[in-house]
């Protein structure tokens, strides 16, 4: 299948869509630096999504390091002095070599923290796992909310290597390639699609189960050459 790229812009990932206007707000000042922003509630309604829309859109600008949360209090800009110099703006990759580029930095950073994850997971970590795997294969794998799962089950895998850096690239990459699973979906067989991708993902956790790093970055690079070839990519790397 080759992946059209105009079919993603048609297709543009929601949390995209609105991570990237937030974005814009703050990069023209209409948001300060330590600037609160508005709660979940009055985003959803602002935009007319559904606040775990918006809950994809402020986790997309906190690992961009635009934003910060504080558990209980809200989200906030990020004081100028803190904020993270890393940005991919979203246009950039509707252009086929620059996601390919993307995609190819994604294979080694996420085969090897599937080993790591075998390494140094714990207990939540794998709870996280199997919650995302539950996610995926329930009722709303049909769904854009499976693709959200799809998503958390790789910066959990993140989380589990126990390198906050692993964790934090792959959210950003994850972020990135999301409209892309989107539209993988609306021009693929989707039953096929969905069910070849939650048996790759579960070959993935049992792997990092069993604390065995090398059949974890084998499933992990089984998976993502299975990601590639569903959207039309040819990697130079796996």
């Amino acid at each position: 299948m080759s992946m059209d790229f105009a079919q993603i812009r048609r297709t543009e990932h929601l949390p995209s869509r609105i991570a990237g206007q937030i974005g814009r707000d703050i990069a023209e000042g209409k948001l300060s630096p330590g600037a609160k922003l508005p709660t979940e509630h009055v985003l959803a309604k602002g935009f007319g999504v559904s606040r775990s829309v918006v809950r994809e859109a402020i986790a997309q600008l906190r690992n961009e390091g635009l934003v910060e949360t504080r558990q209980g209090v809200g989200a906030f800009v990020t004081e100028l002095a803190a904020r993270s110099s890393l940005r991919i703006e979203q246009d950039a990759l509707h252009d086929r070599s620059s996601f390919r580029d993307l995609f190819e930095l994604r294979v080694p950073l996420e085969i090897e923290a599937a080993g790591l994850a075998a390494l140094h997971h714990d207990a939540a970590d794998l709870a996280k796992l199997d919650q995302t795997l539950a996610q995926m294969t329930g009722a709303d794998k049909w769904t854009e909310q499976g693709i959200v799962a799809d998503l958390a089950f790789h910066r959990a895998i993140g989380v589990a290597t126990k390198n906050e850096y692993f964790s934090l690239f792959i959210g950003f990459i994850a972020e990135r390639i999301s409209l892309a699973i989107n539209a993988a979906r609306a021009t693929a067989v989707l039953e096929e699609i969905v069910e070849v991708t939650i048996a790759e993902h579960v070959a993935v956790r049992d792997a990092v189960k069993t604390r065995d790093p090398v059949k974890a970055r084998d499933a992990m690079r089984a998976h993502l050459q299975g990601a590639a070839g569903r959207l039309g990519l040819v990697l130079q790397t796996y």
